[in-house]
């Protein structure tokens, strides 16, 4: 009787669709030619800043919106028609694994910038979350969807910092997406407003199971493909890529090293990728210019870009922020 429900349960399971595989395969190209400019700008090949600002900027958070999308929508595929828990926490721990590999690592290489929780550790948080969801109607999950995207409207259209509140900035609550100004990271993907992309493939996929939608895009096939296959191992993957492309780049800069960048364009760069953050683009602009003539005006550039100085504890400088803000606004 067990083999025959098993069997059973075998036949109403969704079926393994190949184009969504080859779209994780297309997705971790992507993936990785954003690292690859990364790579290039922490040598020195690119402007600082490069990867963070203008198109990149929403070519790197498309990625990550796209990797969310197809985890909710493959939870949902992988636990139809029963919730397969084994499976479930046999994947989900080696996510999270993975993460706190990656937290462990750039803590030890990059102190000051480490990811303490990115895409990795978003995707682990966000399929805890799922599954619960998955035990309920799915009238609960469309309405979160609906919910998480008027407030992602609201937060960026209408009323930019409307969930920010200041005493979410430490990191062991930044994550939630609440912070004002969350302290940085080199990968920060926190649940608000990036539950959206998730969620949204929860609800697709629901929609697909209901219609014959899945049936359809198994038809098509592409499952054999190259890029099939490297999105069927995608974690894999994930934790390759960046080691190899990184090390690949070092070798280029031990054999043609990257020329001196100007320092007043790398400041300027990085000033702004922090600003936009909390502000919007103009006033930024005006902001780091400001900033940066005072300080040459008033011989403390130099020494802030040696180290000699920091900014946080300098009070010219904090005197400086505080003028060029004024002004800004």
């Amino acid at each position: 009787m067990v083999a025959i429900a098993e069997s059973i349960d075998e036949q109403r399971k969704p079926p393994r669709i190949g184009l969504l595989d080859t779209l994780r395969g297309i997705a971790l190209l992507a993936m990785a030619s954003y690292h690859g400019t990364w790579d290039f700008e922490f040598f020195g090949y690119l402007a600082p800043g490069t990867a963070e600002t203008g198109w990149l900027k929403i070519y790197a958070r498309a990625i990550a919106s796209t990797f969310l999308f197809m985890a909710g929508f493959s939870l949902v595929l992988a636990n139809r028609p029963n919730i397969r828990w084994q499976s479930f926490w046999k994947r989900f721990a080696m996510i999270a694994a993975a993460a706190v590999a990656i937290s462990i690592v750039t803590r030890i290489a990059m102190p000051r910038e480490w990811i303490y929780f990115g895409i990795l550790h978003s995707i682990a948080a966000l399929s805890l979350i799922g599954i619960g969801f998955l035990t309920l109607p799915m009238a609960f999950t469309y309405l979160v969807t609906i919910a998480l995207f008027i407030g992602w409207i609201v937060d960026v259209f209408y009323m930019p910092g409307l969930f920010d509140w200041a005493g979410f900035n430490p990191r062991y609550l930044a994550w939630l997406g609440f912070a004002v100004s969350p302290e940085r990271s080199n990968d920060f993907v926190p649940l608000f407003p990036w539950a959206l992309a998730f969620f949204a493939g929860l609800s697709a996929a629901s929609i697909s199971l209901r219609t014959n939608l899945l049936n359809r895009l198994a038809r098509l096939g592409t499952g054999g493909s190259l890029l099939a296959r490297a999105g069927r191992h995608s974690l894999i993957f994930y934790l390759l890529h960046q080691p190899i492309l990184f090390g690949l780049v070092y070798l280029l800069s031990l054999v043609a090293p990257a020329p001196k960048p100007d320092p007043a364009v790398g400041y300027l760069r990085q000033c702004q990728a922090s600003c936009v953050q909390s502000a919007g683009e103009a006033l930024c602009r005006s902001f780091c210019q400001c900033t940066l003539t005072e300080m040459k005006a008033q011989s403390l550039f130099e020494p802030l870009q040696s180290g000699a100085i920091q900014a946080d504890k300098n009070e010219q400088i904090q005197r400086i922020a505080l003028q060029c803000t004024e002004q800004a606004q």
